[in-house]
C-alpha cells in the first residue's frame, strides 16, 4: 500500500504563523522530486506545538495540494484516545489516504492499554492506521506481540517504527504472516537501508525534507534490485541524517531548507533553532551530499 521515500515534511513558520504558501511550494517539491508519499503534521510537523485548528488545516492544505497524486499519510496521533480519533475522523473527511497514529506518549500504557488504545480507533473510522512506535519520545514501547494483535484489525494495515532494531521487520513477518501484507516503514533513516533488506517497504523520513531526489533514488535503486547504487547514494546521504539530530529535530531540516531557500528556520518553543555548531555540521553534510545551498 505504502513504499519507498516518504518526507515527514516540516510545518514551515513566518512571525509565529503557519507558512501555507511556503507549505504548499514543498508539497510540490516532494512530488517533482518523486516521493512515494506524504507525511503532514508527524513529529517531524511540530505536531506537538500546533492548535488542533492549525493541525486539521496542514492536513487539508497537504491533500490539497497533493491532488491524488500522491497518497497522504495524515499524522493523527494523541496521549487522548478521544483526541486521536477525532484526528484520524479529520483525516478521513479532509480526504488522506491513511493515518499515522504515535503510541499514547506520557501516559506510560501497558500493552493492554496500548492495544485498546488502537482498537477504539480501528472501531470508530473507517481508515487505514499506519501504527508509529517511536520509545525514544514516547516511552512505552509498543512490542511485536503486541503489534501482531493489532494486525488483525481490518484498518490497521501497517507500522512506522522507529526503533532502529532491525530485527523487528523479519520477528514482525513471522509473528503476522506475509500473506497479511502489513505494510513495514522505517522510522530512522540510518538504518532506512538495511530495513529494507530485511523485508521494510520504506522509510517515513526526515532526510527527505532536504534531499527528496537523493532518498527516493536510494529506495528505486534497491527496488530494481541495484544494491550497489542503493549503498552509492547511503554513502552520500549518511552525513546528512546524522546532522539532522545533531539539533532538536526538526530544527536542523528547517535550517537547511533555509539555506536552499524554501522557508523558514522558525520553530516553536520549547524547540530553538541549531547553534553555530550545529549549523556547521549541517552546511558539511549538506556538501557532501552535493546539495546547492
Amino acid at each position: 500500500m505504502f513504499h519507498g521515500s516518504i518526507p515527514a515534511l516540516v510545518t514551515p513558520f513566518k512571525n509565529g504563523a503557519v507558512d501555507e504558501a511556503a507549505f504548499a511550494a514543498l508539497v510540490e517539491r516532494q512530488i517533482a522530486a518523486g516521493s512515494a508519499a506524504l507525511v503532514p503534521v508527524g513529529t517531524t510537523g511540530e505536531t506537538s506545538t500546533l492548535s488542533t485548528e492549525e493541525h486539521k488545516r496542514v492536513v487539508s492544505l497537504c491533500v490539497e495540494v497533493a491532488a491524488g497524486r500522491v497518497p497522504v499519510i495524515a499524522g493523527a496521533g494523541s496521549n487522548s484516545t478521544d483526541e486521536a480519533i477525532d484526528l484520524v475522523a479529520h483525516a478521513k473527511a479532509a480526504g488522506a489516504d491513511a493515518a499515522l497514529v504515535v503510541s499514547p506518549y506520557y501516559n506510560n500504557p501497558n500493552q493492554d492499554g496500548l492495544f485498546e488504545h488502537f482498537r477504539a480507533i480501528n472501531d470508530a473510522v473507517a481508515l487505514p492506521v499506519v501504527l508509529y512506535n517511536v520509545p525514544s519520545r514516547t516511552v512505552v514501547d509498543l512490542k511485536p506481540e503486541t503489534v501482531a494483535r493489532l494486525a488483525r484489525l481490518p484498518n490497521i494495515v501497517g507500522i512506522k517504527d522507529a526503533t532502529g532494531d532491525m530485527d523487528r521487520v523479519s520477528y514482525h513477518s513471522a509473528l503476522i504472516g506475509d500473506e497479511e501484507q502489513f505494510v513495514q516503514l522505517s522510522g530512522d533513516d540510518p538504518s532506512a537501508l538495511g530495513f529494507l533488506a530485511m523485508g521494510g517497504a520504506g522509510c517515513i523520513s526526515v532526510t527527505a525534507n532536504v534531499a527528496p531526489e537523493l532518498c527516493a533514488a536510494m529506495h528505486l535503486a534497491f527496488e530494481d534490485g541495484d544494491l550497489e547504487s542503493a549503498r552509492a547514494i547511503e554513502r552520500r546521504l549518511i552525513n546528512l541524517h546524522r546532522a539532522m539530530f545533531c539539533s532538536p529535530s526538526p530544527g536542523p531540516a528547517k535550517y537547511a531548507l533555509s539555506r536552499m531557500g524554501l522557508c523558514g528556520p522558525e520553530v516553536r518553543l520549547p524547540l530553538t533553532a541549531p547553534d553555530a555548531a550545529a549549523e556547521a555540521m549541517i552546511d558539511a553534510a549538506m556538501a557532501l551530499a552535493g546539495l546547492n545551498t
